[in-house]
């Protein structure tokens, strides 16, 4: 092992803080056994925080329509052979039911920018779903929206929302991005809705086109200032309808890496172990959690909406990734020491 990066990851593990050139030179002396020990440290903190407890979202991909064109994203406005949905008010209701009766106690409300969804909308599914479940813990992942607007679904009853940063470098943002959306206005939103009380969820692409070992690290020392709630981050994958269906997809190695690394800066953040994991190795999610993560979000959209949801190719979306099969997932987790659990799981020491 490389004494300097040794050296360095001792040096996180005690003061969870890091240059960012000094996380950089991790990233580009990543072997297998720095992976290890950076693991090591992350499960020793994810067993101080939370034991061996990991925490379940139920995930509604209500919309796949999208106002925005993302370089990299399958439900981009300018993809026409995307076969677009909206799901109504009752049937998103009724997916929250469902997941209620499964055991679920947060539900996370994921769509496109779709603005045939009015904030009345939104709010009214909102206490729709607290109105019989006041125990469930509402979450929102629907992209950019005024303070106005994100003021009135905490009134309404969300206490959680989701708003990857995608990238700490706006260069690298606007590479990524079409000229209308800017990395300043992500900033403010992630902004407002702390000022609102909200636990925040941001988030970054790993190895996504175009990014150095500089910028991943800009990533890290990002979340190390603004500490989320919530990270969710998994590698770029590809996808055919998009300006960068040629480009290489993130890899495994560099992904548990960052998790690691993240549960060190930030030892009680939630960490999703994420759906792009499992795409890219069968057991991409069990690593995920082996490497510091301590969240699984299953997917409670109708069976006929799931593959349309596509951000990317082959995404998962049949099998034990499903609520539907939430024993399954329970198994693969006790096999490697952990236990799901029903509770909404808020960040340790909230």
């Amino acid at each position: 092992m490389d004494t300097k990066a040794r050296q360095l990851l001792d040096k996180l593990n005690t003061e969870h803080s890091l240059q960012t050139e000094e996380y950089q030179y991790l990233l580009d002396h990543r072997n297998q056994e720095l992976m290890d020990l950076a693991a090591e440290y992350a499960r020793k903190y994810q067993n101080q925080h939370y034991g061996n407890k990991v925490f379940i979202r139920g995930l509604v991909e209500f919309t796949n329509f999208c106002r925005n064109n993302c370089l990299y994203c399958g439900i981009r406005r300018d993809n026409h052979n995307c076969e677009r949905y909206r799901l109504s008010a009752d049937t998103i209701v009724e997916c929250a039911n469902e997941g209620y009766a499964l055991g679920f106690r947060t539900i996370v409300l994921q769509g496109g920018e779709d603005f045939s969804y009015s904030d009345e909308d939104i709010c009214d599914i909102i206490r729709r779903i607290k109105a019989s479940h006041e125990d469930m813990v509402v979450t929102l992942s629907i992209g950019e929206r005024s303070k106005k607007s994100y003021q009135k679904y905490y009134e309404a009853g969300a206490r959680r929302y989701l708003l990857r940063h995608e990238t700490a470098n706006p260069e690298l943002y606007a590479k990524l991005h079409p000229a209308e959306l800017s990395w300043d206005n992500r900033m403010e939103c992630l902004k407002n809705l702390n000022e609102i009380g909200y636990q925040v969820g941001a988030g970054f692409m790993v190895e996504s086109p175009g990014q150095t070992t500089y910028d991943l690290a800009m990533d890290l020392k990002f979340v190390e200032e603004f500490k989320p709630d919530m990270c969710g981050i998994g590698p770029f994958i590809s996808h055919k309808e998009t300006p960068f269906a040629n480009s290489p997809s993130g890899t495994l190695e560099t992904t548990l890496f960052c998790l690691s690394l993240l549960r060190m800066i930030y030892p009680q953040v939630l960490l999703p172990a994420t759906t792009a994991l499992g795409t890219i190795h069968p057991k991409g999610r069990e690593m995920g959690i082996k490497a510091g993560a301590n969240v699984v979000m299953p997917n409670l959209s109708p069976t006929g909406v799931r593959k349309k949801y596509a951000l990317y190719d082959n995404k998962i979306c049949t099998g034990e990734e499903a609520a539907e099969c939430l024993g399954c997932l329970g198994q693969r987790m006790e096999s490697i020491g952990y236990k799901i659990v029903t509770d909404p799981g808020n960040r340790a020491g909230l």
